[in-house]
């Protein structure tokens, strides 16, 4: 007997599982009441070889309490509960949440060592990208030596485009792990969170276009960080939801290598609008 159940599970003389019963039901019946009368429309079993990320999840979906797990001959070997779902996703919560980091499964026990091998690649891959955005930055320098305000304000563009990136990545990536995101709402959670960079982009692009007129006293700079602005929080919005998807595709883990690859979108986009408007508009 386990140390906490919630259901009787039925089974036929052949050990199969064929049903459960609450342990309210039971109580709650007369005697004389034939316990197939009283299973539970919910049952359902699972194999043994069936994997545990998605029986929890399904347990979870379904608001199960218990469910039998059964061998290929459909015979019971045991049974898993609500407990041991709950138990591991939050496991798997806690790992994702240090991959969207870059840090993996590390504890603060790990030797130097084994931190460090843990950690350089991903920061060896955003070293890269960092790289890459500074070439597109390259590219304008006479602009910028031009006009000197804009080397002020590019970190904002960039700063707002990767935080709004990373919500919608963090968004996602829990989606994709919790089996709420599927081919049947891909495109619907696209477009809303697209929506919602519009929205947001609209919002600060008038902002900083203010600050941008009020602080260095050009109309057509507060235009240029404004415009900037609403494409940058845009392609976040689309990266941050379109990059974890395509990883998951080419199956890849999104939380371990979603955030290097939006966060390098977001910085391209950002200075290239940016700067690109800027010499389109300002010179």
């Amino acid at each position: 007997m386990p140390d906490q159940f919630y259901h009787l599970i039925l089974i036929d003389p052949r050990f199969k599982a064929v049903g459960y019963v609450t342990l309210g039901r039971i109580l709650s019946h007369p005697r004389d009441t034939r316990l197939k009368d009283l299973k539970e429309d919910t049952f359902r079993t699972f194999n043994v070889n069936e994997d545990v990320e998605d029986v929890a999840q399904a347990i979870n979906h379904y608001h199960m309490i218990t469910a039998p797990v059964v061998d290929d001959d459909d015979r019971i070997v045991g049974v898993i509960t609500i407990d041991d779902a709950m138990r591991f996703i939050d496991e798997e919560a806690e790992e994702d949440l240090l991959r969207l980091a870059g840090v993996g499964e590390g504890s603060l026990s790990d030797r130097v060592r084994d931190t460090t091998r843990q950690r350089a690649p991903w920061l060896a891959v955003n070293l890269a990208t960092a790289i890459l955005a500074s070439l597109v930055i390259s590219i304008f320098e006479d602009v910028i030596a031009g006009l000197v305000a804009l080397a002020v304000l590019m970190p904002i563009v960039a700063s707002m485009g990767g935080n709004a990136g990373t919500q919608s990545l963090t968004v996602a990536v829990r989606a994709l792990a919790t089996r709420d995101l599927t081919g049947s709402n891909v495109w619907r959670v696209i477009r809303r969170e697209v929506a919602v960079g519009l929205i947001n982009g609209l919002i600060f692009a008038v902002v900083m276009g203010v600050i941008g007129i009020l602080w260095f006293g050009s109309p057509m700079l507060g235009a240029v960080i404004a415009a900037a602005m609403v494409i940058n929080m845009v392609v976040a919005a689309l990266a941050g939801t379109g990059v974890p998807i395509l990883l998951d595709k080419m199956n890849v883990d999104p939380a371990l290598a979603s955030g290097t690859f939006v966060t390098t979108v977001t910085d391209v986009v950002g200075f290239f609008a940016f700067l690109g408007l800027a010499s389109i508009w300002l010179l």
